[in-house]
């Protein structure tokens, strides 16, 4: 019985405060905690949302010249925010697909710390460290560290895309689904080759089996953590740099 999960507590609305959605793609924003930062944003709570790769990665058939495509990427992430009340994004265009360097990393996470410090974020969200998607689990590992490093003592939650994770929080967001398929849908770039609203949704569902009994879908959300001891020396190099 000790490897038994978790129930999670069901949430009708996420909590008040500023908030940071960090994203390693355009979209996964709205994928992971899209239909939540849309509550918190119509509660009134200001929500910043950067994401961090370029978004080049997306054009598997090579249509298009780079910087074409990251511009197509920015703008349908923009058009997607907009379906759930989100206006402040940073698009900081790192390269995808690799796993990058101590150096990179540390980079990442002091300029997230410097946001979180800069914006007195109260609450994050950020991909689990547990996503198999090589840029997913480097937002994770590089989120940990700058939390430290920003001394942050409020809320971090880890988010799921590609890799379920065991919840231990769901957010209701029947009210607003409807509203995170308009969103997903302004990603056309994606839709093209991959049915992200079909793959990503329906996740969604199955989590609305922790809440009331007529609520359609939910987010999961579990607490992000410390940083990974194998990060320690990333930490360490970024302390030494301030």
């Amino acid at each position: 019985m000790n490897e038994r999960a978790p129930l999670p507590e069901p949430l009708a609305r996420p909590p008040h405060g500023r908030v940071l959605v960090l994203a390693p793609h355009p979209d996964d924003d709205v994928l992971g905690p899209g239909g939540t930062a849309a509550l918190h944003a119509a509660q009134g709570d200001s929500v910043h949302v950067v994401i961090l790769g370029n978004g080049q990665a997306g054009d598997a058939r090579h249509r298009y010249a780079p910087a074409e495509y990251t511009a197509i990427r920015h703008a349908e992430a923009l058009a997607g925010g907009a379906h759930l009340g989100l206006e402040s994004y940073e698009f900081w265009d790192y390269p995808e697909g690799f796993h990058p360097s101590p150096e990179i990393m540390g980079a990442a996470a002091r300029r997230m710390a410097a946001v979180v410090k800069d914006r007195a974020i109260e609450i994050v969200y950020a991909p689990w460290a547990g996503e198999h998607h090589i840029d997913h689990h480097f937002v994770a590992r590089a989120a940990r560290i700058a939390l430290v490093l920003a001394g942050f003592r409020g809320e971090a939650w880890g988010y799921e895309v590609w890799t379920p994770l065991v919840a231990t929080r769901i957010v209701d967001i029947s009210s607003v689904y409807a509203r995170k398929m308009a969103a997903l849908l302004e990603h056309k770039s994606q839709i093209e080759h991959v049915d992200i609203v079909h793959t990503g949704l329906a996740i969604s569902a199955q989590r609305s089996i922790y809440l009331p009994r007529d609520a359609k879908h939910g987010e999961a959300f579990a607490p992000l953590g410390p940083p990974a001891p194998e990060d320690l020396p990333v930490l360490e190099a970024c302390r030494r740099a301030e």
